[in-house]
């Protein structure tokens, strides 16, 4: 990770044990957006660009990133699969976030002002919670927004466009899939 980066790759709770109602619904959907954020963080560093996790602590206030991210691992299913597929590298960075968006009640904005930050890539689960309120809180702090929508998944189909419609019209925020830009 460079010391400085005007853009940065946020992936939001992907490291994640998937242990709540609709989990089930969820999996298949997070699968895929893995793989395409995994494709994606590949591109930023290729580019010198920062990764940077925003995880949820799941109310595990003694764990940390790589105690959860071990726990994944072990779980099997969709989520060894998640964690398997964005290990994060060695120079990449870990946020801890006790609610739904990044910002609340973390360094998140701190961190991002010593990058150098412009620009945030908000990759992850889920697009009408996590992802949606993080985008909102990036976007009235000054960031341009970016929301590849093939990295970001919901419950269903239909949650997740009516959060990426939401996030491009109310946050005048890109929505264009990771493939066309970077």
């Amino acid at each position: 990770m460079a010391d400085t980066s005007r853009k940065v790759l946020l992936l939001v709770d992907f490291i994640n044990p998937l242990r709540f109602d609709g989990a089930d619904d969820l999996a298949p959907a997070a699968v895929e957006a893995a793989i395409a954020a995994a494709a994606l963080k590949r591109r930023y560093r290729r580019d010198g660009f920062s990764t940077l996790y925003v995880n949820d602590n799941f109310g595990q206030w003694r764990s940390d990133f790589r105690t959860l991210l071990r726990e994944c691992r072990r779980g099997g299913g969709a989520a060894a699969k998640l964690a398997r597929l964005l290990a994060p590298d060695k120079d990449d960075l870990m946020v801890l976030k006790p609610r739904h968006s990044g910002f609340h009640a973390t360094p998140l904005d701190l961190l991002l002002t010593q990058l150098g930050a412009r620009e945030l890539a908000i990759t992850g689960l889920a697009t009408d919670f996590c992802v949606q309120c993080t985008a909102m809180d990036a976007y009235v702090r000054g960031y341009r927004v970016w929301v590849p929508s093939d990295c970001t998944a919901a419950e269903s189909p239909e949650r997740k466009q009516a959060a990426l419609d939401w996030i491009r019209q109310a946050l005048k925020a890109s929505i264009t899939p990771s493939t066309r830009r970077a």
